[in-house]
């Protein structure tokens, strides 16, 4: 799973809002909800944001491991 609570300190750290966010990056009202849920979106949608907050994938999401799911499955 991926999680994107980094982007949601960033923004705070920022003083920065969701709606600010879409007006900076460029990227979709579905795009920001996809995200808020945790569902996959685009890389060109993370590049965007990326770009806009001046900033590397790592300072915006991470990968958390399912701990349901056995390694090789």
């Amino acid at each position: 799973m991926i999680s994107y609570n980094k982007l949601w300190k960033l923004l705070i750290d920022k003083n920065l809002n969701k709606k600010e966010l879409i007006n900076l990056s460029g990227i979709s009202t579905s795009t920001m909800a996809k995200i808020t849920k945790c569902e996959n979106v685009t890389t060109d949608a993370l590049c965007k944001i990326c770009k806009a907050l001046k900033c590397d994938f790592k300072d915006i999401m991470e990968y958390i491991p399912d701990k349901k799911r056995r390694p090789n499955s």
